[in-house]
């Protein structure tokens, strides 16, 4: 038994669901069920009843969650308590908007739990801006989108950025170009058959990593819009293709059927300075270390 399997089973007993559960951890679904059989193995004891995709905890399990909550608990308190210093005062944090929406409420309510005494200041921008800010000490860290190497190639300045800065893979997104559902499926940019591509400002790293796919359409134009609602509904108006990541498409429940084509993963980092950083940001790590679960693509 380990936390990572009593985390996986916590996330399932929330969500009865395998699906939602592998999303909320960022595992693969078949990842989860084997390591709910396992625990289920090493206990001798069926934690759920399985009916089709619903899962229900057993009396057993329901025995256990409380066991696995305060075990988790537990090990975050056993964390901190090795510390030689509390943190406190204000933590300011960045944040791009699709992490604050699809990957951080259980993180901050975790956090303000644990450390009450540390006001946390969530600051939304561009990956590039919020790199910028962290380096020159108006934030303390920040959730940013890593760009491929050949666009960091491309950009000596913000590649310079990046390594002066200390940086942790912390999730994987999967960015996707969305369609309108009547558009023609697609291999490539060059079979687009729309005018536009709509997306963020010009330092979103998703967009620049579209605006580099999109760049075998001859003549797409770049849309810059405020929100990802708005890019959804641009979409809909059938002459337009939207970039998002699928964490925050998934959560959106759009009126309107739509397309999707995979840009490939995309790591998120946690940034921040090195030797030179307030201890609330180690314990913003910790946090995320123990609520975001592990994908087992993350590099770090």
């Amino acid at each position: 038994m380990d936390l990572s399997s009593i985390e996986i089973f916590l996330a399932v007993a929330s969500d009865r669901s395998v699906t939602k559960a592998a999303k909320a951890v960022g595992r693969v679904p078949s990842n989860v069920t084997t390591r709910v059989q396992q625990l289920e193995e090493d206990l001798g004891v069926a934690l759920f009843s399985r009916d089709g995709k619903k899962m229900t905890l057993t009396r057993e399990g329901e025995t256990f969650l409380a066991y696995g909550n305060r075990l988790m608990a537990l090990a975050l308190e056993a964390r901190q308590a090795v510390r030689p210093v509390v943190p406190s005062g204000t933590l300011r944090v960045g944040t791009m908007e699709s992490t604050a929406a699809s990957r951080l409420p259980a993180a901050l309510t975790q956090f303000n739990q644990m450390w009450p005494e540390v006001s946390l200041r969530l600051t939304m921008g561009a990956s590039r801006d919020l790199a910028h800010d962290v380096l020159t000490d108006v934030l303390d860290c920040a959730l940013i989108a890593r760009p491929p190497a050949l666009m960091l190639k491309q950009d000596a300045a913000f590649d310079a950025e990046l390594k002066s800065l200390e940086t942790e893979a912390v999730f994987i997104e999967d960015l996707l170009i969305v369609l309108p559902s009547t558009h023609p499926q697609i291999k490539s940019a060059a079979d687009l058959r729309v005018g536009s591509l709509a997306a963020l400002e010009p330092g979103c790293t998703y967009r620049r990593i579209a605006e580099h796919w999109a760049s075998q359409s001859s003549g797409l134009q770049t849309n810059e819009l405020g929100s990802y609602h708005a890019i959804l509904a641009s979409v809909a108006t059938g002459d337009a293709a939207g970039v998002m990541p699928r964490s925050v498409l998934d959560l959106m429940h759009w009126p309107t059927n739509v397309q999707t084509h995979q840009l490939g993963p995309v790591e998120t980092l946690l940034i921040c300075r090195k030797n030179d950083r307030p201890s609330a940001v180690d314990a913003f790590r910790e946090v995320l270390d123990t609520t975001k679960g592990r994908d087992p693509r993350l590099t770090n």
